[in-house]
């Protein structure tokens, strides 16, 4: 178990020098979300093979792991070639200034760090050696599809609301995020259930219960909505703040009643 950590952090700590040396060439941290996500497809892969789980086991967090990170990756770098470097590292560079490239290379390290710690609730899904689908198997597979349709849905409707010039300063609304103002990060916690339920049964589950933990905390806490949310509101402003104060900021819910502003024309 700990050389398989160890092997697995070696080659994290690796990949992520290569996305940061990318990102020296190219000026755009955003390969950093790249490759994270294209990180912990690999090590699946990996768990899949080294595991001593069942077949069974460890086909399926190969393969629904791969098919997630895949997509993710694949998402997340359409938005790196075709949009520029997101806001959010903007902000960091232009803040950051000249130390920016030595800043980035400890965040890139820090974000191989926190690939392994999701990485455990995948080996710990591939060491379960029931050899048999379970209730808990179908119902991981469920809440895999939920969390993957959902998610893929939440990125498209809110690409296709940025490639409208004129709603760049106005937030999506539309679809899902009607409901929820992270709607793609909501989909995001529900896939990480499903290895939790893959590893029911493995004497070690309770490794599998970081994956939706870590990702409440990261998502509410550290890297997901608080830095996004601080970007809109310096991109949207108080169109931001009225979204703010009626739609949930996670977890989707019928949102408040929009506050209208009415700006009275003064006679000249």
């Amino acid at each position: 178990m700990l050389e398989i950590f160890v092997w697995t952090y070696l080659a994290l700590v690796i990949w992520m020098t290569i996305a940061w040396v990318i990102q020296v060439k190219t000026a755009n941290a955003g390969v950093a979300d790249v490759m994270w996500a294209m990180g912990l497809g690999l090590s699946a892969l990996y768990f899949g093979l080294a595991s001593q789980g069942s077949m069974m086991s460890r086909l399926l967090v190969g393969m629904l792991a791969g098919i997630w990170a895949t997509r993710l990756a694949m998402h997340l770098l359409v938005r790196v070639l075709y949009e520029g470097e997101d806001g959010r590292y903007r902000f960091l560079r232009e803040r950051w200034g000249a130390r920016a490239n030595q800043n980035f290379f400890v965040l890139f390290q820090i974000r191989a760090l926190a690939a392994l710690v999701f990485a455990l609730p995948l080996w710990a899904a591939a060491q379960n050696r029931t050899v048999e689908p379970t209730v808990w198997t179908i119902l991981a597979l469920l809440v895999w599809t939920i969390a993957l349709v959902g998610e893929s849905i939440s990125d498209f409707q809110l690409a296709s609301h940025r490639v409208t010039p004129s709603l760049r300063k106005v937030s999506c609304r539309q679809g899902f995020w009607h409901y929820s103002r992270h709607p793609n990060y909501f989909f995001e916690l529900l896939h990480w259930v499903t290895y939790a339920l893959l590893a029911i049964g493995f004497e070690s589950m309770w490794l599998a219960l970081l994956g939706p933990l870590a990702m409440l905390v990261f998502l509410y806490r550290i890297t997901g909505i608080p830095a996004c949310e601080s970007q809109a509101l310096r991109s949207r402003g108080e169109d931001y703040r009225d979204y703010q104060r009626c739609t949930n900021a996670l977890f989707p819910w019928f949102p408040k009643r929009r506050r209208h502003t009415l700006v009275e024309a003064k006679p000249s």
